[in-house]
């Protein structure tokens, strides 16, 4: 959801030219993604988690070309593989950040699964879940400590 906002600048004349600038709420507006450190992230927005793979998980597999996402109805624990990601060099699991049952899956991706390296947060999400156990996102890491995380791990 973008939210415009007008200002307008008035000069010393009465009749001067207005400037007037929008910039998006967006970015405050958003949920918080949160990150394991197999490179999943979740976004949740009440009980809804949306789950996908880091900017640095789709740059270390590649193009992508196929997606196995898991089918709504499905119960996830946390950590579990629950789908597979393969690209022109390699093959890559996908393990489900939260516990939850699936409500959704990107079908988008399992059609074009160049979205993910074109879109890996936006349209490239992978499924979203109902969480069973909200708890559970407090203890991955912040997108801060991933960041980090990636730092310390080359």
């Amino acid at each position: 959801m973008v939210f415009l906002v007008k200002i307008a600048r008035f000069g010393t004349q009465l009749n001067a030219a207005r400037q007037i600038r929008y910039f998006s709420l967006n970015k405050f507006l958003a949920a918080e993604r949160r990150y394991t450190n197999k490179h999943e992230w979740v976004e949740v927005e009440g009980v809804i988690g949306t789950v996908g793979i880091s900017n640095y998980a789709q740059e270390a597999l590649g193009d992508v070309v196929f997606a196995q996402l898991p089918d709504p109805g499905t119960s996830l624990k946390q950590n579990d593989e629950c789908g597979a990601l393969e690209s022109v060099k390699a093959a890559s699991e996908v393990y489900s950040p939260v516990s939850g049952k699936v409500t959704d899956k990107n079908g988008a991706v399992e059609n074009s699964p160049a979205l993910v390296n074109t879109s890996c947060y936006d349209k490239g999400w992978l499924f979203k879940l109902t969480l069973s156990d909200p708890g559970e996102v407090e203890k991955l890491m912040t997108e801060e400590q991933y960041l980090a995380f990636l730092k310390s791990d080359d």
